[in-house]
């Protein structure tokens, strides 16, 4: 059992609490809970479809392992969701308990109903997206190719190495995929939970275990101040009705010399974008982004300008002083 806790060393642990741990994780359905949720962010609803068990019951077991401190809970709106430890005292213990679990019928029945779960919420988010679609391909086809995006954007970080990440509007959860190989954690926000879905379908798709999407207000953001080393927002600020707010909030939840980059349009008149795509700004200039980077705290970096037709987009970075 020793090599089970082998990284707890670190960490002020008793004899009572290893007893405590062992009990909460040895009994059936908590072990069968304890894996899928190691596995991926799962509801309620989502284990008792699996377990066939009720809802009662499942609510109850998923309370021990919470106080055990073997799982996190965390609620959206209404929702409540299990996932497992990123990191801590236990989290090596829980994925040792799921390795030694390889091969059980039980364990491997729940994964296989797992699997077909996870499908079934792929093919929701795709035919959502489908709804979606035409309008992101006609204002995609105004400016450069999102692949040049992308490309500054890794030559932007290239020399990087990220403990903390966060995407402010992940949208679909790109950036988050895009980020992921350079990144400890990368946590992606948004108001709507449809384009929620379609990210935690594809972070699951794309077996990104560093990356976790939640529904939140990017005016008043869910995290402490100074723990993030970057942030961005990837085509999100012309929606804003107070952009300076929400450039101060991002600065707020940065440390000292972070990142934050922030990629939207160059001032223009393009009125289609904000009769049909809900644009509230025509875009923003490098004069403008510069007098909020320094009201919010940020060093104002050389702006990365990508021309397009008629739409320029540009990456504006500032660091944390």
């Amino acid at each position: 059992m020793q090599n089970l806790f082998q990284n707890t060393a670190n960490f002020d642990i008793d004899h009572d609490s290893v007893l405590s741990v062992l009990k909460a994780a040895g009994e059936p359905t908590r072990l069968r809970l304890l894996n899928l949720i190691n596995e991926s962010e799962l509801k309620v609803s989502d284990l008792t479809s699996i377990l066939g068990q009720s809802q009662p019951r499942v609510s109850r077991h998923l309370k021990l392992l919470c106080e055990a401190g073997l799982i996190q809970r965390f609620q959206e709106g209404t929702s409540v969701f299990y996932r497992g430890l990123p990191s801590g005292p236990y989290a090596d213990f829980v994925k040792s308990i799921n390795a030694l679990s390889q091969g059980v019928y039980s364990f491997n029945s729940d994964f296989t109903k797992l699997e077909k779960l996870k499908e079934l919420k792929a093919i929701q988010a795709e035919r959502y997206f489908d709804h979606i679609a035409k309008r992101w391909n006609e204002i995609r086809s105004l400016h450069v190719p999102e692949l040049e995006v992308e490309e500054n954007l890794l030559k932007l970080f290239s020399d990087k190495k990220f403990r903390n990440f966060l995407d402010i509007g992940t949208g679909t959860g790109r950036i988050l995929e895009l980020i992921s190989p350079i990144v400890n954690t990368a946590l992606g926000i948004d108001t709507s939970r449809e384009m929620l879905s379609i990210a935690r379908a594809n972070i699951e798709k794309k077996n990104l275990k560093n990356c976790y999407a939640r529904l939140a207000d990017m005016y008043n953001l869910p995290i402490e101040n100074n723990s993030m080393d970057a942030v961005i927002l990837h085509q999100v600020l012309h929606f804003s009705e107070s952009p300076l707010n929400v450039l101060k909030e991002a600065s707020r939840v940065l440390q000292k010399d972070g990142m934050l980059v922030l990629v939207d349009f160059l001032v223009h008149d393009v009125e289609i974008l904000r009769q049909h795509h809900a644009h509230l700004r025509l875009g923003f200039s490098d004069q403008e982004i510069n007098e909020w980077f320094l009201d919010s705290g940020l060093r104002f970096l050389p702006p990365k300008h990508l021309n397009g037709d008629p739409l320029t987009v540009c990456l504006w970075v500032g660091e944390k002083k």
